[in-house]
């Protein structure tokens, strides 16, 4: 079992930066990825960004690509996600997943933060 919490969201104007966290406990596998997704009120839950236990193996979506920054530190058992150049349309509860591997599926989850920009 896996557990995850996430932190760090709230409300900042359009152009502002957040840094979002995401704490796993329990029993983690060197081999796991960590990933971030969202889902803004009636659209799907989509994927953001996604890092490995390592650190090298590290991927965005395209909405992600160059204005978010995932990274970890494993001594704390943590993943960030800073979020720069935000934007209105990035108002969405932002969720922490984790994988056993890369060919799994993401089965554990946090319970969500909410980020809202405002224009």
């Amino acid at each position: 079992q896996v557990q995850l919490v996430e932190s760090g969201g709230g409300l900042v104007q359009a152009g502002g930066s957040l840094r979002l966290s995401c704490v796993a406990s329990g029993r983690t596998l060197s081999s796991h990825f960590m990933a971030w997704f969202r889902q803004a009120p009636g659209k799907e839950r989509e994927f953001v960004a996604h890092i490995n236990w390592s650190g090298l193996n590290i991927y965005y979506s395209n909405s992600a690509k160059g204005r978010f920054t995932i990274s970890r530190d494993n001594a704390k058992n943590t993943v960030y996600l800073q979020m720069n150049s935000l934007k209105p349309e990035d108002t969405a509860v932002y969720y922490c997943a984790y994988r056993v591997d890369y060919k799994s599926t993401y089965e554990y989850w946090g319970q969500g933060t909410q980020v809202t920009v405002s224009s």
